[in-house]
């Protein structure tokens, strides 16, 4: 009897207590603050939102936050996947500083960021001096925002797929090997599959980030409308206008948009899960 009782006690204790914490602290955090942003959206008239959401310069800054954040979420995804292997499988010297580097920009203030990387990749700077010759802008252009959507999410990246590739058997590998099977097939066959799920994970985290990122994209980006204004810069825009009606709706479609692309991202994870069984 007693055997039994313990049975069926859960495995973590204080259930009721940590449940009911953590459905307050998403409360606060995340519900409470979008139904705040939903409620301010019942003064917009259909006729306001339609227009907003139609408008040419809107549509212009939702073509340029997806596509370098999509863009930068892809070359982050190669970018990180390498990284991650030569951390976990090669020993050199310096590996720990260059571990630690890789947390940076979650420790930089994102302003501080921009203002670097603008100083980097402007026309006068180190490395965008070398390509204004050849015709290439780096810096006030979609490729400036790119690289600033690639420094910020990388760590996204390499800290998903990193405790992946540590968990690896490789004893697997050295059989794959033993069996003939080249590095390329053995890669492709036996260590693809178990690092595709968290590289989708590393790709939709670096893309959400990139999506809403501001401070460090702002001065790099040059702010030109049509061009290279990002969708968050036009709702700040819109707020110093006290046009908190428009703001909102350029928020909601932001939101919309981004929750959607999240929601067929992380299905595709699933799928991928449920495959790889």
């Amino acid at each position: 009897m007693m055997q039994t009782g313990v049975s069926k006690r859960g495995v973590l204790p204080g259930f009721g207590l940590t449940m009911g914490y953590s459905v307050v602290y998403l409360s606060l955090v995340v519900l409470i603050p979008l139904s705040a942003l939903l409620l301010n959206s019942t003064g917009l008239t259909w006729e306001k939102f339609w227009s907003v959401a139609t408008d040419p310069r809107v549509l212009a800054s939702y073509k340029v936050s997806f596509m370098t954040a999509a863009a930068a979420g892809l070359i982050d995804t190669l970018l990180g996947l390498l990284l991650a292997w030569v951390l976990v499988r090669y020993d050199f010297p310096g590996k720990r500083w260059f571990d630690a580097i890789i947390d940076l920009p979650f420790a930089l203030p994102t302003a501080v960021a921009g203002v670097s990387l603008t100083a980097i990749y402007s026309q006068n700077g180190w490395i965008g001096s070398w390509f204004e010759p050849l015709g290439i802008r780096l810096a006030f252009s979609p490729i400036g925002i790119t690289l600033a959507l690639m420094f910020i999410g990388i760590p996204f990246v390499v800290r998903t797929v990193q405790p992946v590739l540590q968990d690896l058997d490789a004893e697997v590998e050295e059989a794959a090997a033993t069996l003939g099977a080249s590095r390329f097939r053995t890669f492709w066959r036996v260590v693809f599959p178990e690092l595709l799920p968290p590289l989708l994970t590393g790709f939709a985290l670096a893309f959400s980030r990139g999506i809403g990122e501001y401070g460090s994209v702002v001065f790099i980006s040059g702010n030109m409308p049509m061009k290279t204004e990002i969708a968050p810069l036009l709702i700040m825009s819109k707020l110093e206008q006290f046009d908190y009606a428009g703001a909102t709706a350029v928020a909601i479609i932001l939101l919309t948009i981004s929750f959607v692309l999240l929601l067929l991202i992380n299905s595709l994870q699933r799928w991928v899960r449920k495959t790889a069984r």
